[in-house]
């Protein structure tokens, strides 16, 4: 009994000073992470960097910068980094062969982030579902929709298919189908609508409707 109490104090005396300091570093670590990821929002928002990139590369520094501290707290309390580091790459390509769709997605996102085909507050169509981009995540793009319904559509399979944005034009034609009986005058009922549009100031009279 008094051999596994004397071991207790050994290994106490070794290691809870550096699970002290480990903890220590861990909470301070966190909070200059926190500290840096403001101040880089607030440089790139004067910069007037657009919203999505400050959110993607906001997220890609607190993710960096935490993998890093974990790395470093591991060392503090005797792990050894190299092996921490190796069996942390292993993990990460099981995961990731578990996960490929969500990899894809993850591509998909970084490709919208770089070609910007729409932005934050554009309406688009996409994969069958219009609405206002609410948010472009590294996985999904968030869309609010008219009927205020909030989608999550995966960013590779928007990246993959026909995006119809629907904003990136100032001036947009509206096409409108009226039906009329085979003995009306067509001449007539064309010359009726051409002054209704003459008569409506929010129609732009170039280009002219297809009648």
């Amino acid at each position: 009994m008094e051999a596994y109490i004397q071991t207790g104090i050994q290994l106490a005396t070794t290691y809870l000073p550096k699970v002290a300091s480990a903890i220590v570093v861990l909470v301070v670590g966190l909070w200059l992470i926190g500290r840096i990821a403001w101040l880089a929002d607030g440089i790139m928002e004067r910069e007037s960097t657009d919203e999505t990139l400050r959110r993607f590369f906001g997220r890609l520094i607190s993710i960096g910068l935490k993998v890093l501290l974990v790395i470093s707290v591991t060392g503090m309390v005797g792990i050894e980094t190299t092996s921490f580091i190796a069996v942390t790459g292993a993990t990460g390509l099981a995961i990731g062969l578990a996960l490929q769709g969500r990899l894809v997605n993850f591509a998909g996102g970084v490709l919208i982030l770089l070609f910007r085909p729409y932005r934050v507050g554009d309406v688009i169509d996409a994969q069958g579902i219009v609405g206002s981009v609410r948010e472009i995540q590294l996985f999904n793009t968030i869309l609010t929709t008219p009927e205020n319904k909030v989608a999550f559509v995966p960013n590779g399979a928007i990246s993959n298919g026909i995006i119809t944005n629907i904003t990136l034009e100032e001036l947009h034609r509206v096409d409108l189908t009226f039906g009329i009986g085979y003995q009306d005058d067509i001449v007539r009922a064309g010359s009726v609508l051409q002054g209704l549009i003459d008569a409506d100031s929010r129609i732009h009279p170039d280009p002219e409707p297809p009648f």
